[in-house]
């Protein structure tokens, strides 16, 4: 069983560089040849047509014959007429006589007696003329090959150098250690795979560092109530109390607990959340679907007396997207504005399309956030509302994870309340979207 071994992209690009090029100089090399070989020859039957034409009117203006036509034998040359059978079928013709190159001419002199005038010329300065230009060529492709090794192993290492650089510096970091890429030094071409990369960077030490602060904040959140009931506990117990001192003892143990509780159905929230990153995106109208949740929320917002409303510019968005992770995110921001809305107020929630860009609002009531404080960290609550902290979080997490961005702004038309906003990705399918009229 053969084993694959890894190919080496450096190997590659000059193997095949060195293979093409080499090409195209053998290539160029044969076909200048060929055509100063051509052009050589050419000259040569143009020079013995001359020559027969140039004989052939001397000879008919001195009325000559096969009788007292002379043979001419001069600078490697010879002329003489002679008599045909049939007619020749090619004019010119090369021979090769005691290691010696002749061409020859058949040129018609007389056709009714089938004679013609034979010249015969010695080639060998051409053919030698030739062969120097092929030694030559050949000395000049084995130049060029040698020159065409060295230019391919610097290009290759030239093009390789960002690819090492980049490679090298992810791989000398870790969760302790995340650098941005300079892209300075780097060539055009590779800046948009360092933005990849130095984006990448950021949202892992952004989790990273979230992360961190889930573990310690759990610690702590769990680390109070069991403080708080073990001393409450204690003092139970160090000497005999009232039945209702027990009780309350008892009770507070059980209202910690239910904190505790809802802390840790928040943790695995958050686990459930991170198994939903990998759910398969479904098809649905997002129109329907926010006037479905709108309708589910109203339920939570009648016991406050709170109108909750929905628009859209739209009537139907088909759209790609993962439900599980959306409504995580819609459901948080929904119920933080509920929760912050006092009674007998409203809420918004809007949908709007334009070109690729899909947006959606839900606009409260409330009193507003602290814009300075990121409440996308974790156990970060605004006001004294009760809850674990989580919540935010968990819609950051989950907008990451999809794609998408989402924000929280004070309101800006004068009136009290917050924005949240979630912008999706370029999810529409094929179907097309009907606007409202």
């Amino acid at each position: 069983m053969s084993i694959l071994r890894p190919k080496s992209i450096y190997k590659q690009f000059h193997q095949k560089l060195v293979l093409a090029t080499s090409l195209f100089i053998i290539i160029l090399s044969f076909i200048f040849y060929g055509y100063t070989k051509s052009t050589i020859f050419d000259e040569i039957k143009e020079s013995l047509h001359s020559d027969a034409q140039l004989i052939f009117q001397i000879s008919k203006s001195q009325k000559v014959d096969t009788k007292n036509f002379n043979i001419i034998t001069h600078s490697g040359i010879n002329v003489d007429i002679i008599k045909l059978n049939e007619a020749p079928k090619k004019a010119y013709t090369t021979f090769e006589v005691k290691q010696k190159n002749f061409m020859q001419i058949l040129y018609p002199f007389d056709t009714d007696k089938n004679e013609y005038i034979k010249i015969i010329k010695n080639i060998d300065s051409s053919i030698e003329m030739l062969n120097k230009i092929f030694n030559n060529l050949l000395l000049i492709s084995l130049g060029g090959l040698i020159m065409v090794v060295l230019y391919a192993f610097t290009v290759s290492k030239t093009l390789l150098k960002p690819i090492i650089e980049i490679t090298n510096k992810l791989s000398n970091m870790d969760e302790n250690f995340l650098t941005q890429i300079n892209k300075e030094n780097l060539p055009i071409e590779f800046h948009p795979l360092a933005n990849s990369i130095n984006s990448l960077m950021t949202r892992i030490e952004t989790n990273i560092k979230f992360k961190k602060e889930l573990f310690i904040g759990v610690a702590h959140e769990l680390k109070t109530p069991l403080a708080v009931m073990k001393l409450k506990n204690e003092l139970a117990l160090m000497k005999e109390r009232p039945i209702d001192k027990y009780k309350d003892t008892m009770k507070l143990t059980v209202e910690q607990i239910n904190d505790m509780n809802k802390m840790i159905s928040s943790i695995l929230d958050i686990g459930r959340a991170e198994g939903a990153q990998f759910e398969k995106p479904e098809e649905i109208d997002l129109v329907q679907y926010l006037q479905r949740k709108t309708n589910d929320y109203r339920m939570l917002s009648a016991k406050k007396k709170i109108i909750l409303t929905f628009f859209s510019n739209v009537n139907h968005h088909e759209v790609l997207i993962q439900p599980t992770l959306l409504n995580q995110i819609i459901q948080n921001f929904v119920q933080n504005a509920i929760k912050f809305t006092p009674d007998d107020k409203s809420i918004a929630i809007r949908m709007e399309k334009v070109k690729d860009v899909t947006t959606i609002t839900i606009t409260d009531d409330g009193k507003g956030i602290d814009e300075e404080i990121d409440l996308f960290a974790p156990f970060k609550r605004m006001g004294e509302e009760s809850g674990a902290g989580l919540g935010l979080f968990l819609a950051k997490n989950a907008a990451d994870a999809m794609g998408a961005a989402i924000f929280l702004k004070n309101r800006t038309d004068g009136q009290s309340g917050c924005v949240a906003t979630i912008v999706l990705p370029n999810t529409t399918t094929s179907k097309k979207v009907k606007k409202s009229t």
